[in-house]
């Protein structure tokens, strides 16, 4: 990836989480990385916690949120999450995942767009 991309992908995640932070959601991890990947937010909301990923996208020509999070990222996601409670030994806790989508702007994201349970885990998958 090359700086400015990686630049402004950092910056979108540091207004992510200001703009969590607003909403009340108390930051837990920022950039939580294991073997497998990385959780770019871990977040609690009241007594949820909340796995959080952040697209940063400069222009909607790569589809907007619906596209942001596919299958296969939603299955990584899954597993970072499951490796995430496993090591912190986090048991019978209501967890969900959120995407916060961050757009346009050249220097940072001009809009943020913050699905909340953006997508369903089937309670086969749920190995927390």
């Amino acid at each position: 990836m090359n700086d400015g991309r990686q630049a402004f992908g950092q910056i979108a995640e540091s207004e992510a989480e200001r703009y969590l932070r607003r909403k009340g959601y108390r930051i837990l991890a920022r950039n939580d990385r294991s073997s497998s990947g990385e959780l770019d937010l871990v977040a609690q909301q009241a007594d949820t916690l909340v796995f959080i990923e952040v697209k940063a996208r400069r222009t909607s020509a790569f589809g907007g949120a619906s596209h942001a999070v596919d299958g296969r990222k939603q299955t990584r996601l899954v597993r970072l999450a499951a490796q995430y409670l496993a090591r912190h030994q986090v048991r019978n806790r209501s967890c969900r995942f959120d995407v916060v989508l961050c757009r346009g702007g050249t220097a940072k994201p001009a809009e943020i767009e913050h699905i909340e349970n953006a997508f369903e885990v089937p309670g086969e998958d749920l190995r927390w």
